[in-house]
C-alpha cells in the first residue's frame, strides 16, 4: 500500500485550514512509506507552519538523509535551521543583557544560513539598539529595508535609529 491517498488527504485537510488533521494524514503516509523523502518534506513543511519547529527539523533531517542530493530539501531545512537560532537568541535577548554577545551570535548565525529573514535582521538590530550601538543597529535594519523596502516596521525602526546615531 502507497501513501498517495493519504496525502491527497492531507492536503484537502490543508485546504480546509485544518493543519493537525494534515498532519495526520501526512504521518499516516510515513507508515505507509517510511523511506519517500517527500512524504517527510511535506510533513516538515506543515510541522513549521504550525510552528512546530522540532518536529519540522526532524522530518527535515529525514528527508535529506533519504534524498541527499535534493536542493529543495537542504534549502528547507536551512531555513528551519535559521528561525531555530533566531527563536533560541530571542529567548536569550528576553532573560537580559547578560546574553545579548550570545544572542547576536545566534542571529548573524541565522542571516548567514537564510539571508532573507527579515524578521531576524529587526532583532538583531534590536540587539544592537539594545546595547545603544545604534550605529550597527540602523546598518542591520537598512539590510532588511533593502531586502524589502515596503516593509513598514523597519523603516519605522530604521528612522527610530537613525535619530539616535545623533
Amino acid at each position: 500500500m502507497n501513501g498517495e491517498n493519504q496525502i491527497q488527504k492531507a492536503y484537502e485537510s490543508i485546504l480546509g485550514h485544518d493543519f493537525e488533521k494534515a498532519i495526520e494524514w501526512f504521518e499516516k503516509a510515513i507508515a505507509a512509506e517510511p523511506y519517500n523523502a517527500a512524504y517527510h518534506y511535506k510533513l516538515s513543511i506543515t510541522y513549521a507552519r504550525s510552528n512546530k519547529l522540532q518536529k519540522a527539523i526532524e522530518h527535515a533531517i529525514i528527508a535529506v538523509d533519504l534524498k541527499e542530493n535534493n536542493e529543495a530539501y537542504h534549502y528547507h531545512l536551512q531555513v528551519l535551521r535559521a528561525r531555530e537560532l533566531a527563536e533560541m537568541a530571542q529567548k536569550q535577548l528576553e532573560v537580559k543583557s547578560e546574553h545579548a554577545e550570545r544572542a547576536i551570535f545566534l542571529l548573524k548565525e541565522a542571516i548567514a544560513l537564510d539571508p532573507l529573514a527579515i524578521e531576524t535582521y529587526l532583532i538583531l538590530a534590536e540587539a544592537f539598539a539594545n546595547r545603544q550601538d545604534y550605529s550597527r543597529a540602523y546598518q542591520t535594519v537598512m539590510e532588511a529595508v533593502s531586502l524589502e523596502p515596503h516593509h513598514e516596521i523597519a523603516k519605522q525602526q530604521a528612522a527610530q535609529y537613525k535619530i539616535k546615531m545623533k
